[in-house]
């Protein structure tokens, strides 16, 4: 049933002839040349890159649209007199040119942020520094199968701004929300999930205090009607509840919480004035690690208005890992081999060499360097780990830190230094034995190599496909 959004009818009104600036050619903003193009916008285009690394699809449509643009490390010298500017989200709104233009009266945002302010329906909203891109799958499939029209959207999914005419009041959206999307945003999902906080993107960020701060925008313009899903367990997030204006839901997985859902002795609880009702044993989650069990905590919270248990603990049940997390690729030789690009940070490394309780592990590890600490990695690699493989610009720092924790516990562990993943690869083939598994888990950002997360993770299972 049509719906007539208002607040989207207005805008449209708003930018018709006027100057908007799109800033950066990413995921997101790419479907927004077609919708202001459509809308008789006056179209400049931003984006870092030299015009012959552009991609020639979308040189045609800027061309074809009559778009000007601006490209190279000086494109933003052109940024003046907007109406409204379009930031991608690694474009942080704290860069000169657009604190400077937003003092001229431009709005400055993000397709992500426009698109919560004229949305009619109920979003959920999940950001963190790990388990984001799960937790949100969980808690998108745990509606869908209650009957829900949803949709998915931010860092995963399709950008959603070009979708608005479709949405209506009756509907549910369920966004993931990086801290770069967060960062300068004034309004805030009707429910809100952090998983955690940890340090992470400090190459990009000013210090971890704004990344800290950046995430809390996910609640921070909440009324007394809203929900705040946070890490009972993380000290952070702990403490953000102190600064929620409506409800706190907690979940844990070392604490007996009163009130809240927990992972206790395998099995996942509801927690109400002190009474626990199981909801479900690990051994029923496809899903394999401690950090899974509390992404489905952290979504039977989010979803708990919602859906009914029942219902939800039978999606959960069903539900397997989502793409480049701890993805099972193929047995070689009695050798399991797993893909886990998508851990980018020595917390989600962490988490999933300790998803592997009885295997030995042979880890392959290093990428882009975002000035992270790696000393937490060693111990759990000395711990696990039989051979270690390690690669890109990371790879001398996790060295360093694995070489103390072994001087510290007089330990000695394989480390094999590879200048590539098909090096990585065959190292990983020739060391591995029956009975162990192979995990690909970088701790590190792909920009090194490769152009995400998603194209390493891809590169990694075709090449294992073929050994």
């Amino acid at each position: 049933m049509y719906q007539k959004n208002e607040k989207l009818e207005e805008f449209n009104n708003f930018i018709r002839f006027r100057k908007v600036a799109v800033i950066g050619l990413g995921v997101s903003n790419i479907p927004l040349l077609d919708y202001l193009y459509q809308k008789q916008a006056t179209v400049t285009v931003f984006d870092n890159r030299e015009i012959d690394n552009i991609p020639a699809d979308i040189m045609n449509k800027i061309s074809n649209y009559g778009f000007t643009y601006s490209f190279g490390e000086n494109a933003l010298e052109k940024l003046r007199d907007f109406a409204v500017i379009f930031r991608s989200p690694s474009c942080l709104p704290t860069k000169p040119e657009l604190e400077r233009e937003a003092k001229n009266g431009a709005i400055v945002t993000t397709e992500i942020e426009l698109f919560m302010k004229m949305c009619p329906a109920k979003i959920i909203g999940v950001t963190g520094s790990d388990g984001k891109t799960t937790t949100t799958s969980l808690i998108y499939a745990i509606l869908q199968d209650a009957g829900y029209h949803t949709f998915l959207g931010g860092n995963i999914g399709t950008p959603l701004f070009t979708k608005l005419p479709e949405i209506t009041e009756e509907d549910m959206v369920v966004l993931e929300l990086s801290s770069f999307q967060l960062m300068g945003m004034d309004i805030s999902p009707e429910i809100a999930v952090i998983t955690n906080i940890t340090p992470n993107h400090l190459n990009i960020h000013k210090d971890y205090e704004e990344y800290i701060e950046s995430k809390k925008n996910i609640f921070k313009y909440q009324d007394e009607k809203g929900i705040v899903v946070l890490n009972y367990d993380n000290e952070i997030t702990r403490n953000c509840a102190r600064e929620v204006k409506g409800q706190v839901k907690f979940f844990s997985s070392k604490n007996k919480l009163d009130n809240g859902y927990i992972v206790d002795e395998h099995v996942v609880k509801k927690c109400q004035d002190k009474i626990r009702k199981h909801l479900l044993h690990t051994d029923e989650i496809i899903l394999r690690g401690n950090h899974n069990y509390e992404n489905v905590a952290t979504a039977l919270a989010a979803t708990e208005s919602l859906v009914d248990a029942e219902k939800a603990v039978a999606t959960i049940k069903e539900f397997k890992p989502v793409a480049h997390r701890i993805e099972f690729v193929r047995e070689i030789n009695g050798a399991k081999w797993y893909n886990d690009s998508s851990s980018s940070s020595p917390t989600r490394t962490i988490a999933g060499i300790q998803a592997f309780d009885k295997e030995g592990i042979v880890l392959i590890a290093g990428g882009y360097d975002k000035n992270l600490d790696y000393t937490t990695l060693a111990k759990p690699i000395l711990e696990k780990v039989s051979t270690l493989i390690l690669m890109g610009q990371t790879a001398g720092k996790i060295f360093e830190a694995v070489k103390a924790e072994m001087e510290n516990q007089n330990k000695q562990l394989p480390i094999y230094m590879a200048n590539d993943l098909d090096q990585a690869i065959v190292l990983a083939k020739k060391y591995v034995r029956q009975g162990e598994v192979v995990l690909f888990s970088p701790a590190s950002a792909s920009f090194d190599m490769f152009k995400n997360a998603v194209e390493r993770g891809e590169k990694f299972k075709e090449k294992v496909n073929k050994l």
